[in-house]
């Protein structure tokens, strides 16, 4: 009970100074790592197996962490040197693309094609940032897209915020689409098993979806505010070229093959059994490798490595809780209050985790509840991959109800900002709760509907 308790707490704890923002989260969270580690399992529990189990590095030596013929399961204990490792290999191919200006162009190019025209390209960015967001982190997606956004808006003449407001909500949405979509789907399909197309077959359906309510919500909302500058470039004023992104031709398509590449990978890696850690590691290897050595030390340093520590910090604290039985409490604790009812149970997992992860960081969430549904899946009889659809739309979704629900909204808000166009809590939950609101009751009736 002392070990569950100061688990607990320490849990609480790294919350809050996570939410109160106040020391760097990688900082907060490698701290209770480490008190989990010594306090929880080490001088509460005794356990040297305990802690062996939560660091997980010997996972690393089993050849199945590689190569899983037929498919297989991460360990859910503990650091998920899985999720670290494909992370890590995607930050450095999107920051090889990145210096090479594909990002850019994609933008300009796609502006270029509506002819600059206001209304199009504002469904052509909500519908790009939905298509990116399931290959590409949502955080890099929105960087560019909000950029650009801004440059053109200055151009056309048009207030940029709705187009950055619809950009954000819809490269959450399509991350919730894959499983390399979004950190908590990666941790998810790591820890549970699930493929790529695992992903796409349920919560791409849910998304698919939910996108056409969310294109035609977000034009009903912003009609009269987009349709005051629908005549292109203004006299005097030229909009940028795509060719003016390109800084190296050779470097720009070599960075295109690489990420077809990838996407290839991706989505047949449960037919080649070459696991999502092989396949970051492979795909950062031929980055660094094809852009040479200045380039690759650049690379390297622009890496964010303090979101690669801050996983291996949670992973820490999760694991505590789950060494010392807390998440399995948890789950009898949802199993009684939904008194064994199955769609009762999805209900509750896909609301809370909406409400939660309007709040607090989804990665930690989606961490912490990946042992809880596997639980409830056990002691009640309820399908594992219904539970956790439900807790991959919430998660991803609730994310955007907020301006601090997902990294990806403060990275938006802040280049609005810069740009001269502030939003506050109001200017950004008025149209974004909603959305939010609208996705999770479509998601919950499709899931009713196809499960049970």
């Amino acid at each position: 009970m002392q070990a569950q308790i100061i688990a607990v707490m320490i849990f609480l704890v790294m919350f809050v100074l996570i939410i109160s923002d106040k020391i760097e989260r990688h900082v907060v969270a490698l701290g209770c790592g480490l008190l989990t580690l010594v306090l929880v399992l080490g001088i509460c529990m005794g356990s040297a197996e305990a802690v062996a189990e939560t660091l997980n590095l010997r996972s690393m030596l089993q050849p199945e962490f590689w190569y899983q013929h037929g498919g297989g399961v991460e360990s859910a204990v503990g650091v998920n040197w899985s999720t670290i490792l494909f992370i890590a290999g995607m930050m450095i191919m999107v920051e090889g693309m990145s210096e090479a200006g594909f990002f850019r162009w994609l933008c300009l190019m796609l502006a270029a094609l509506v002819r600059y025209r206001t209304v199009p390209l504002f469904f052509v960015f909500m519908i790009v940032s939905a298509g990116l967001a399931m290959f590409i982190d949502s955080i890099t997606v929105i960087m560019f897209l909000a950029a650009v956004t801004v440059e053109l808006s200055r151009v056309l003449r048009f207030d940029p915020v709705p187009m950055i407001l619809s950009e954000i909500f819809c490269a959450n949405l399509g991350g919730a689409a894959t499983m390399c979509g979004d950190p908590p789907n990666i941790i998810i399909g790591t820890s549970l098993g699930y493929s790529f197309f695992d992903f796409l077959e349920n919560t791409g359906l849910l998304a698919g979806v939910s996108l056409i309510a969310v294109l035609l919500y977000f034009y009903a909302v912003f009609r009269k505010r987009l349709s005051a500058a629908e005549h292109g470039p203004k006299p005097g004023r030229t909009a940028p070229a795509p060719k003016s992104a390109i800084r190296d031709k050779g470097s720009f398509l070599t960075s295109c093959v690489i990420f077809c590449a990838a996407v290839a990978l991706l989505m047949t890696h449960a037919q080649t059994g070459l696991t999502v850690a092989l396949i970051g590691a492979v795909i950062a290897a031929v980055t660094l490798i094809a852009a040479g050595g200045k380039n690759a030390k650049k690379i390297l340093r622009r890496v964010d490595y303090k979101t690669l520590l801050f996983f291996i910090g949670l992973f820490l604290v999760v694991g505590g809780l789950e060494q010392t039985g807390v998440l399995e409490a948890l789950a009898v604790l949802i199993g009684r209050v939904s008194g064994g009812n199955g769609m009762l149970m999805v209900g509750i997992i896909l609301w809370v985790s909406a409400i939660a992860s309007a709040f607090v960081d989804n990665i930690p969430f989606a961490a912490t509840m990946i042992p809880v549904i596997k639980s409830l899946s056990a002691s009640q009889g309820i399908e594992l991959p219904v539970l956790a659809w439900a807790l991959t739309m919430g998660a991803d979704i609730g994310g955007s109800a907020t301006p601090i629900g997902a990294s990806a909204n403060v990275v938006g808000t802040a280049i609005a900002a810069k740009s001269g166009h502030p939003i506050s809590w109001k200017k950004y939950c008025g149209p974004m709760v909603p959305a939010a609101i609208l996705v999770v009751m479509i998601s919950m009736v499709i899931i009713f509907i196809r499960y049970f």
